[in-house]
């Protein structure tokens, strides 16, 4: 599921109630506490571009202003964490990748960053964002706005022509991005043949990535995703289709995560995003269960070329999907100092991977980006990065479980609202997973876009049946619907929704 950033909308009546009691529930915040505004207000005024001991002055950092960078957001975003530029070289590519350095204006132990580690990440809903940092820091003086001296953390990555990661920097610089686009402004300015030789080339460099991590094992699953959206005051789940732009862009920030991983095993301390490898027997039961659907998976064929074959716009397919999900639970953090951790591979990307391309959004990357940079620069890592080390798996851990019930339940809330009027008709679902008791499955209805279990023994996975609504509280975000047969649905999709997002890993 995804909730995209949105700007300040009014709460349908219906759901008012419900949203504050689940934010109460889950101790989500409203505002932060006066003295960490009071703090940030501090630090922003401190720290003006060439202000005496500014640590954005020019003599203080490399000056990459000259830099052609550009951010590609959701529509509405202002946290914008990462500005990216790609060149063409001799021997293949270089690529620019210039993060929001948020360390310029949070010192450890100060009010913002306390409340950073209460939070651990941003979160989103239709409405409002719950930031992680103030927006006085996080939407305006620390994110990567266009035409404004900002401080960064600049990486430096060489590739070579088939898109290898051949060569590593890191530092502290100034920069200035040249423009805010959204990915559908790329999208569209690529498909006509009018973008700029930089967004061709992220097109290029990012379809090489792509075919790199299908070679080394990895997987980015298209399974169809709900998502809130808001047109004319009205929110609504919809199924969206991700553009091919988001994942050009996502394999750079996935490119840059790779090479912060290897800087830290080198130096044999760093925090790790891992996922531990699926079992023998998990794949064993895909295998059969593209089988039970008449899928063709050939002994021969690897599990990321049979993923890749996949359509989703079939429903056996869609379901194909859908069980594929199996092999991708259990991420985590693994941080070390000294002894390299038994776990250090994201099974999903078939590598070892670390966050650090979103630290106005995410807690760990900042600590990440310390720790690079201090390897980068030959330096010792920082002792306030590596007392915090330690905890910083199960603080993320924490705000991850808060994220996920709080999109989960904002989602639920949704798809009753939508479905309230409709109680008694009668939709056609396609089956997507099935216990493997028989006992229940999940159906997907595209319109409205529900993702629900029924409690239905024998379903068909993969094959379209026709269910009615039973029940629907919106206050509780439940939906119940019952099988039936012999009635004409509402609406009667051949096959399930589009490919979704990028899934951030």
């Amino acid at each position: 599921m995804a909730i995209r950033p949105q700007q300040a909308r009014p709460v349908p009546p219906p759901l008012v109630a419900a949203l504050d009691a689940l934010r109460r529930e889950l101790g989500i915040p409203d505002d932060f506490r006066p003295e960490v505004h009071a703090a940030t207000i501090r630090a922003a005024a401190a720290f003006p571009p060439g202000a005496p001991g500014s640590p954005v002055r020019k003599e203080e950092r490399a000056d990459h202003t000259n830099l052609a960078l550009v951010t590609i957001d959701p529509e509405g975003s202002r946290d914008l964490d990462q500005a990216v530029f790609i060149e063409q070289t001799e021997g293949g590519f270089t690529v620019w990748y210039a993060i929001a350095d948020v360390a310029a204006f949070v010192t450890a132990g100060d009010p913002v960053d306390l409340e950073a580690h209460r939070r651990g990440q941003t979160l989103y809903a239709p409405h409002q964002r719950t930031p992680l940092h103030p927006p006085e820091l996080s939407e305006d003086t620390a994110s990567l706005l266009p035409g404004q001296d900002r401080p960064a953390v600049l990486w430096c990555l060489g590739l070579d022509a088939r898109g290898e990661l051949q060569s590593t920097s890191v530092t502290r610089s100034l920069v200035r991005s040249r423009v805010q686009l959204t990915y559908r402004e790329v999208q569209e300015q690529l498909d006509a043949g009018t973008a700029p030789r930089a967004w061709q080339l992220l097109r290029t460099v990012g379809q090489l990535r792509e075919r790199i991590e299908r070679e080394r094992g990895g997987v980015s699953l298209r399974i169809p995703e709900q998502e809130v959206v808001v047109e004319q005051e009205q929110w609504h789940v919809v199924h969206r289709s991700a553009l091919p732009v988001e994942g050009w862009n996502a394999q750079i920030s996935l490119l840059t995560g790779i090479a912060a991983a290897r800087l830290m095993l080198d130096a044999r301390v760093g925090l790790l995003r891992t996922l531990p490898p699926a079992a023998e027997s998990s794949v064993r039961k895909l295998r059969t269960t593209a089988e039970a659907l008449s899928i063709p998976w050939p002994g021969d064929m690897s599990y990321p070329d049979f993923v890749h074959g996949l359509d989703p716009e079939i429903g056996a397919h869609a379901a194909m999907l859908y069980s594929c999900t199996l092999l991708f639970r259990g991420a985590g953090y693994e941080a070390f100092n000294g002894a390299l951790p038994e776990q250090r591979a994201h099974s999903a990307l078939a590598t070892p991977y670390a966050h650090v391309t979103a630290p106005l959004r995410r807690l760990v990357d900042r600590y990440g980006s310390e720790i690079c940079l201090a390897i980068s620069a030959g330096r010792p890592v920082p002792d306030w990065v590596l007392a915090a080390l330690p905890q910083l798996p199960a603080e993320m851990a924490a705000s991850s479980r808060t994220a996920s019930a709080y999109e989960r339940g904002i989602v639920n809330m949704v798809e009753a609202m939508t479905l309230a009027p409709h109680a008694g008709e009668a939709f056609t679902a396609t089956v997507v997973d099935v216990k493997p008791d028989g006992s229940r499955g999940t159906i997907v209805i595209r319109d409205p876009a529900v993702e629900v279990s029924l409690a239905v023994p024998g379903l068909p996975l993969g094959g379209a049946i026709t269910v009615r609504l039973a029940n629907v509280d919106v206050s509780e975000g439940r939906s119940e619907f019952e099988l039936v047969q012999g009635t004409t649905p509402r609406q009667a999709p051949e096959a399930t929704p589009g490919q979704s997002p990028v899934p951030q890993h």
